[in-house]
């Protein structure tokens, strides 16, 4: 069956002279990316890495990024790229269990590797871009040294149910899932994509989200599937967001509804040409309705879609099409809305016994389709509570309309959505039990005008104990990425709320932030 790499070949013979990318001023074809991708797998396979092998991939947005993303599966490796703004003893657990044998990094990721004081038990080699800190310990050799001293090799062809990456997600325990995607997972989302988003050759679309993040893939694959180009900023930056728009006239973007406000906030937005923007993709949150307004006041051409899904189904599930993103009738009342199922996937609302539930009654939302993960990596257990039935049980619940319009009505339990990433609360609640001088603690999610949400702890110190918020705050930086961390924090001298069966009622613990 078809994979990855197969589908940059075609793209390749379809168009070989047009651009694939552009970054910091040098533009690459096609032909000439298809090279570079066939020498970095020699080079890969010449460091003595085997078929299946992990790599991870551990760096800000950049062509060489998206080369690394088709070269390890064209070595026959799988993929495993890295959130950057992991801590170093939560990257170290992450690529242990893993097994990660290679690390492509650059800067950023070398200096965030060499801060591991812990034992990477399988790491053997680093694959450098651009220049950097040597890593103690690790064979370094350059990104482009390896390319230009390798001979092309032939693609490994992988394709169907091999497995094409492990894309590890915030862990509602301790322990962080990571999600098997296969070959065929990640092309029937890009045909999703394409679809949904209408890439053509001539689309040129801008990668601002992280690359790590699935949410980005979603255009990944699918821009390069029909011959498009890829154009990118290292790291979100409002700025150079809007001076990459205007000078390589990007048709296609993706930003959470946060991102698009600080766009619209810039003083930039008034002076630069953005006229070349023809659809924007939004996700992770709703988008209020003011800042709806203020978007298609700058971008009256522009259409915006609306995307509901997760990493475990590669990673959209329905689409919301632009004509429905809108604030004139008679199609506004839809804006509130995911959208309907995808090409490629099924989704339905089911009660308790799994049963369908009839329009406007709320219920788990369960999706199946060849986008589905192949399950959590050497978390059987896991899997089985997800994937049953032939439906991947996503925890979200929701009811769709007479018309087959989705509407979510609560996230995955106690997921907190903070400017795009994902926070699971019971994550950082384990973290701050660590803290002796704490009795109870719970973590919600409060309202913030910019990041949608933003962490929130409630503790409850021990009798006797002394204990302020930046103790609290500190320690969590020192064992957590810094967007799990809370922003504020409460302390509370009275037992938490508990449900009869002895849970913790957050409902009420959140009710007062939400009120309005």
């Amino acid at each position: 069956m078809t994979g990855i790499t197969q589908t940059l070949s075609r793209a390749m013979s379809a168009n070989p002279d047009g651009y694939l990318t552009s970054f910091k001023g040098t533009r690459r074809t096609y032909r000439e990316v298809v090279d570079r991708v066939s020498r970095l797998a020699a080079g890969l396979l010449d460091l003595g890495l085997r078929n299946g092998d992990r790599v991870a991939i551990l760096a800000l947005n950049s062509d060489c990024y998206l080369e690394a993303l088709y070269g390890v599966p064209w070595s026959g490796a799988v993929a495993v790229p890295l959130n950057y703004r992991l801590s170093p003893d939560e990257l170290c657990d992450i690529m242990n269990d893993a097994g990660v044998s290679i690390m492509i990094c650059d800067s950023v990721g070398g200096e965030l590797l060499a801060r591991v004081t812990r034992p990477l038990l399988a790491l053997r080699d680093v694959v450098q871009i651009g220049h950097g800190e040597a890593v103690p310990g690790r064979r370094v050799v350059r990104f482009d040294e390896l390319i230009e001293r390798s001979e092309p090799v032939r693609d490994a062809g992988l394709g169907g149910d091999d497995l094409a990456g492990i894309y590890y997600t915030a862990g509602t325990t301790a322990r962080s899932k990571g999600v098997m995607l296969t070959q065929g997972n990640v092309l029937s989302n890009a045909i999703n994509a394409a679809i949904s988003m209408q890439f053509d050759e001539d689309s040129i679309y801008l990668h601002s989200a992280p690359m790590f993040h699935l949410a980005d893939g979603t255009s990944t694959f699918a821009v390069t599937m029909v011959g498009g180009c890829h154009s990118f900023v290292p790291r979100f930056d409002a700025a150079e967001c809007l001076a990459t728009i205007e000078q390589e006239r990007v048709t296609n973007a993706q930003f959470v509804p946060t991102m698009i406000k600080m766009l619209l906030e810039h003083p930039d937005v008034t002076t630069r040409d953005l006229s070349s923007l023809g659809m924007i993709l939004y996700g992770a949150n709703p988008i209020n309705d003011e800042t709806l307004r203020r978007a298609m006041r700058y971008l009256p051409e522009c259409g915006f879609v609306h995307g509901y899904g997760m990493t475990e189904v590669a990673s959209i599930a329905t689409m919301l099409p632009a004509k429905y993103c809108t604030m004139e009738q008679p199609h506004a009342r839809r804006r509130r809305s995911c959208g309907k199922p995808a090409v490629l996937t099924d989704v339905k609302v089911a009660g308790p016994d799994g049963a369908t539930l009839p329009p406007f009654e709320i219920g788990e939302i369960l999706i199946r389709g060849p986008n589905v993960m192949r399950g959590y990596w050497n978390q059987p257990e896991a899997t089985a509570q997800v994937l049953r039935d032939g439906w991947m049980h996503s925890g979200d619940l929701g009811y769709f309309d007479e018309a087959g319009f989705l509407y979510l009505t609560d996230r995955k339990k106690d997921m907190i959505k903070s400017g795009g990433e994902n926070v699971f609360a019971v994550e950082v609640e384990n973290v701050i039990a660590e803290i002796e001088s704490i009795l109870e603690c719970a973590v919600i999610g409060i309202p913030h005008d910019l990041w949608g949400e933003t962490v929130h702890a409630i503790v409850v110190p021990r009798p006797g104990a002394t204990l302020d918020e930046q103790q609290v705050i500190a320690f969590c930086r020192e064992h957590l990425a810094r967007f799990k961390c809370p922003t504020s924090v409460t302390i509370r001298h009275e037992r938490l709320p508990l449900s009869a069966a002895g849970k913790i009622l957050k409902r009420d613990l959140r009710a007062p932030y939400w009120q309005r």
